[in-house]
């Protein structure tokens, strides 16, 4: 299972904005902050050097006891956000699952020690339907999903990122769909403003980091400046540390970093 030319896949972190942005019309933030967003998505097309022969998504919208893959050869949509109008629960993105994938992604962690389970019924969650949507409207790229863990150890998604590595050889293009702020009471708030910068700073010189003092610092992540008013609860972050931790030696580059909805927002890519 190779890429065909040799060439290795970079990995993301992004941002998957609100809802289901930007297909229906959330009627909030500035316009001009979400179309910012959306170019930064449409532009990861880009990304990879050559065309992805799947993708492995960590969304924030998932958590398990252990790794959990999804192995549907047709994943279903799952519409996990509420409140939103009729269209919302509307929207498609029907790109192939890949239980080939599936099951490298379950060898890799076994090989690791690492023990993992598999779904064979769940859908795409937001955090992988909509910013992907944007990025690849045409849904013909395979795609797995895999699950957080429910403890939310930072040093063990870093361990599960470091198993999943040699997928970047094989053509698969790894993404880490959260935010690096979510606080809903902040969002919005002119109070939530400075935390959110202070700590887009610490994680933007973080990434850039040489790889031990990096991971080192993503463990104690919740020692960084203002991190549980920007993350009362990580499960928008730790998709970053399965990246950083599937990044090896590559340092960390921010291409998108912008105000949204009154607070800083970044993405980050290694490789």
């Amino acid at each position: 299972m190779t890429s065909g030319g040799g060439t290795r896949m970079p990995v993301a972190y992004i941002p998957h904005g609100g809802g289901p942005w930007p297909f229906v019309e959330l009627g909030f933030g500035d316009p001009a902050e979400w179309a910012a967003l959306a170019t930064y998505l449409r532009g990861l097309a880009q990304l990879a050097p050559q065309r992805p022969r799947a993708m492995l998504v960590i969304s924030a919208h998932w958590e398990e006891r252990i790794p959990t893959v999804t192995t549907s050869e047709h994943p279903p949509m799952l519409y996990d956000y509420y409140g939103f109008p009729p269209e919302s629960y509307e929207i498609t993105w029907p790109a192939p699952g890949d239980p080939q994938l599936a099951a490298r992604v379950r060898a890799l962690l076994s090989a690791a020690g690492i023990d993992s389970a598999e779904d064979a019924h769940r859908g795409y969650d937001h955090g992988t339907f909509v910013p992907l949507k944007v990025t690849f409207p045409e849904a013909d790229i395979p795609t797995v999903q895999l699950s957080m863990r429910r403890d939310l150890d930072p040093a063990s998604h870093l361990a599960i990122g470091r198993a999943l590595r040699p997928l970047r050889d094989e053509g698969v293009l790894i993404v880490g769909s959260g935010m690096s702020f979510h606080n809903m009471r902040g969002f919005g708030s002119p109070a939530a403003r400075a935390p959110s910068v202070a700590f887009d700073a610490w994680m933007r010189e973080t990434v850039a980091l040489e790889p031990a003092a990096r991971d080192a610092a993503l463990v104690a992540w919740d020692r960084a400046p203002s991190a549980r008013l920007c993350h009362p609860r990580e499960e928008h972050l730790l998709p970053l540390m399965v990246i950083a931790g599937a990044a090896g030696d590559d340092r960390g580059t921010v291409p998108y970093s912008s105000i949204l909805m009154g607070t800083q927002v970044s993405a980050v890519h290694f490789g």
